[in-house]
């Protein structure tokens, strides 16, 4: 369709809605529709608030059986071990002995597509960890992100029917890049932080086991004196934040759809277990109100240069479902399910997603019992007066189903704090029921921007790229300017050279006074190793066999999985009959499977086998991929002359460079590299 044409059905829709207002369901007309019902601007959400009951209702059964957002996931079993007690903060229990370890099951998902779409989609990631405790289960249920694109509940709804595929033509599947959710990103402003880092390399991951995690919400821990602090909750993985590049991401996605699956379900199958550390970020409630930003404000984050994160614990993800159904698919994560000592705030998100989540499952996993699925049982016992329902598993005895009772003695009793009871925290709250948001929410821009000031050279260039194609997909004209019109208040030096890419008017005026800027936001300042990483050895008959070898044997002592690519399956032989099995051919085994090449080839090699590996060199070296290259390889890489770039290593001391190689594969990617 033209663009004009578009044009004018969006006049004729725009002239179908003119003048009307909008209603509830039953026809009551709505006197605000961006907040949440709550008692004083920054108060909790109140239970009353119908409007936002019957919206978040009818978005939460808009899809049965898949979810409607996280649908695509994948997931596995592991422990938490705790490396110091946390009793100073905390009265959770599994947070209190470092000699006990605690059962994980952690999914990790994309947001925005289908069940069947692809895992490099450049989406925000689900990171859902579920810990049975003693004192019963506790979900932390957060994104790689550590912010959101909303502040207030109200309008998840409205940001996921933008995100979605546009309800015309469900077109497209699993990608931000249309006209409907750019419209709500420059109508919706509070977006603008999370929109820096959805258009940033974290949007790519390399890998879940490459992935941090964050609560996103502000939550408290309370001690068992009743005293609180203010905590947000961090996963850092131990072998760093890694991505991978666009180009890569989709041609990954044709190759192999199930690539970060597949990853994970290796990992743990061979023994590379993926470990994560947990952070907490810790604030005094008397300094709720010290910083330049309001803490419980969903859309920022607090820097680590200002509150630091003190490392606590680790989890290690040991073993992968046994049934993707049972537990994958059926599992069901609450940010409301706690375990005394952890407790809330008036996040005004947060308070929406304690309503929403439960609210979720009774359409997806057919009503009120989902708990009693075996991937959603707590290991301790669970006793209360609920009965019946659709997929009941519980065979109930006696007569007594209510609460207070005299035939049953009064069982099952509530606890009190002392016996392990959930109190929730004595917080003072005043204030006149309002649907409004507190004048701390918002500053929109000041954190974009210093997300921007933290960002390495490539990966601003990254985050050019991503705006320029995604906004090269928009068809309105008028979307696209507003979008860099609004972009030009986070940096100019970012709207700028979006205008031109994309061939709008530019901005004026913006740019921040921001100047601020926090190391820990930026990839470039991870945590690099060569463990676990996947090298395509590519190699042909008549390969020199001991040198080889003992390449392959340093990449493996450090942790590297090398992977042998050649013409056809079967084996290849080297000059001292050296004999190897091969893993991949070149049809199978793109090098965009691969975090970096070794060339190696044969004294018999073919004409096809110099073509193939043409290919693979060339794309490597686009996607600045570290690449190593002996005996023939070596000259191959000479004669093409890449052999001088950075992050590509040739050597005919077989020990130097296997040093030098391996070096090279932990440092990932070479974004000084030339490409012509």
């Amino acid at each position: 369709m033209s663009k004009n044409k578009k044009n004018e059905q969006l006049d004729q829709f725009r002239a179908e809605d003119k003048d009307k207002k909008m209603t509830t369901n039953q026809g009551l007309n709505v006197s605000e529709d961006e907040f949440s019902l709550k008692a004083g601007e920054r108060g909790p959400t109140l239970m009353e608030d119908f409007h936002f009951r019957e919206k978040m209702t009818h978005f939460d059964h808009e899809r049965i059986p898949e979810r409607i957002v996280h649908a695509r996931g994948y997931a596995a079993h592991g422990e938490f071990e705790l490396y110091e007690s946390m009793k100073e903060y905390t009265k959770a229990g599994f947070l209190q002995d470092p000699a006990k370890k605690t059962p994980v099951f952690v999914r990790f998902s994309t947001v925005a597509g289908s069940r069947g779409s692809g895992e490099l989609a450049r989406d925000a990631r689900g990171f859902a960890t579920k810990f049975y405790t003693e004192e019963g289960n506790y979900d932390l249920v957060g994104n790689n992100i550590p912010v959101f694109f909303i502040q207030d509940a109200m309008k998840f709804p409205d940001l996921v029917h933008a995100l979605k595929p546009e309800p015309h033509n469900e077109i497209p599947q699993a990608a931000s890049a249309h006209d409907t959710f750019w419209d709500f990103v420059a109508n919706n402003q509070e977006a603008a932080h999370m929109v820096m880092w959805a258009m940033s390399d974290r949007a790519i991951p390399r890998s879940f086991r490459m992935m941090e995690g964050f609560g996103v919400h502000t939550f408290r821990f309370v001690n068992d004196q009743g005293k609180a602090h203010f905590v947000k909750f961090h996963w850092k993985p131990m072998l760093g934040t890694h991505s991978v590049v666009w180009d890569e991401a989709q041609k990954i996605n044709g190759k192999n759809p199930d690539f970060h699956r597949a990853d994970m379900f290796e990992a743990i199958e061979s023994g590379n277990y993926p470990e994560y550390e947990l952070g907490a970020q810790i604030i005094d409630e008397s300094d709720e109100f010290k910083f330049d930003f309001d803490i419980l404000d969903p859309t920022k984050l607090w820097p680590e240069e200002d509150v630091p994160v003190k490392i606590i614990g680790k989890m290690t993800l040991n073993r992968n479902v046994d049934n993707v159904f049972a537990e994958t698919e059926q599992v069901a994560f609450h940010p409301g399910h706690v375990v005394p000592g952890i407790d809330f705030t008036n996040d005004p998100l947060l308070q929406g997603r304690l309503f929403s989540y439960t609210d979720t499952q009774l359409s997806r996993l057919g009503g009120p019992n989902f708990h009693e699925l075996p991937i959603n049982r707590p290991v301790c016992p669970f006793h209360n007066n609920q009965r019946d329902g659709i997929a009941r598993q519980t065979i109930n005895q006696g007569q007594v189903s209510y609460h207070n009772n005299s035939l049953a003695g009064n069982t099952p009793a509530p606890s009190s704090w002392e016996e392990g009871g959930y109190v929730h925290y004595q917080e003072k709250v005043e204030g006149r029921k309002v649907r409004a948001r507190s004048e701390s929410f918002k500053d929109h821009f000041s954190q974009a921007t210093l997300f921007w000031n933290s960002m390495s050279d490539a990966e601003r260039e990254h985050i050019k790229a991503a705006f320029s194609f995604e906004l090269g997909k928009v068809e309105s004209e008028s979307v696209q300017q507003q979008v860099v019109d609004m972009f030009a208040n986070v940096s100019m030096e970012l709207a700028k050279p979006v205008a031109d890419a994309i061939g709008v008017m530019p901005p004026e005026k913006g740019e921040s006074d921001v100047i601020k800027s926090s190391p820990a936001l930026s990839q470039e300042n991870t945590s690099k190793k060569a463990a676990t990483r996947k090298v395509a050895v590519l190699l042909g008959d008549g390969f020199k066999g001991s040198e080889v070898s003992e390449v392959l044997n340093t990449l493996k002592a450090d942790g590297a999985v090398p992977e042998i690519v050649s013409e056809k399956l079967g084996m290849v032989t080297g000059d001292d009959g050296n004999i190897v099995d091969v893993d991949h051919t070149f049809l199978t085994g793109e090098s965009v499977l691969f975090d970096a090449i070794y060339v190696v080839g044969g004294e018999n090699v073919s004409g096809k086998f110099h073509r193939e590996t043409a290919y693979f060199i060339n794309e490597a070296f686009s996607h600045f991929k570290p690449i190593g290259g002996t005996h023939e390889g070596k000259k191959w890489l000479e004669a093409s002359g890449k052999a001088k770039s950075t992050g590509v290593i040739v050597d005919d001391d077989m020990k130097e460079f296997a040093t030098s190689f391996v070096k090279a594969i932990a440092a990932h990617r070479f974004w000084d590299r030339v490409i012509e």
